[in-house]
């Protein structure tokens, strides 16, 4: 409406006042561990979509930081990157798992991503590309940033403190992170009490209670 009135098909903007439909989401869809499993189960260890999957979960990276990452990057087992987004500086230790992913897949390049011609990958020539082994893989509703939130998510249920959390991620901001060890820690609460519950271990002594209650009555 401002570039209308600037022409001049207008002297007023109807929209002045109107708020913005406020439209609550979730965001990327964070990778579950079943459909972390089908993945694993389409692309096998030492091709490159497994490498890729590997160096965003068990970094918990961007994928715009992820293709940048290479055997350069790595000294005494840990992994040195600055984030692109945000500069911030990063030495993440490299994960057993990630280790020995980096090994099967080989290759003499420095950049551990690379296209079929060797060649870095730029950021949107690789999310078309982990689209299609996603799709390979029947997880048309994953992609490379719901790993970022699947490694925040595994973290938390292995019992890291927000602050350990975004050491790894490198999130300036720490309320997501808090979302991810609020909602684990919930479920771990959760889990405890209906254990105590199925044990017969309650301390609220409801017999008691009741005996109580009929005798004032």
């Amino acid at each position: 409406m401002g570039h209308a009135i600037a022409i001049g098909l207008r002297a007023d903007d109807p929209t002045v006042g109107v708020k913005k439909i406020a439209n609550k989401t979730d965001g990327h869809h964070s990778w579950a561990e079943e459909e972390i499993e089908r993945y694993e189960a389409r692309h096998p260890v030492g091709s490159k979509a497994r490498l890729a999957l590997c160096l965003l979960l068990y970094t918990g990276q961007r994928r715009g930081d992820a293709i940048r990452m290479g055997r350069q990057h790595i000294r005494d087992g840990i992994l040195h990157i600055t984030q692109e987004k945000t500069g911030a500086k990063l030495a993440i230790p490299v994960h057993r798992v990630l280790a020995a992913e980096i090994a099967a897949a080989g290759g003499g390049s420095l950049s551990f991503l690379t296209t079929e011609y060797g060649r870095p990958f730029v950021a949107t020539g690789f999310s078309h590309k982990f689209r299609t082994w996603c799709d390979e893989a029947g997880l048309s509703h994953c992609s490379a940033h719901g790993l970022r939130k699947a490694a925040a998510r595994r973290l938390a249920e292995a019992g890291a403190t927000t602050h350990e959390i975004a050491a790894i991620t490198g999130h300036a901001s720490l309320k997501e992170v808090e979302r991810y060890t609020r909602a684990v820690d919930q479920q771990r609460l959760a889990a405890a009490a209906m254990r105590k519950a199925e044990a017969g271990t309650s301390t609220v002594n409801l017999s008691a209670r009741f005996d109580k209650t009929a005798e004032n009555s």
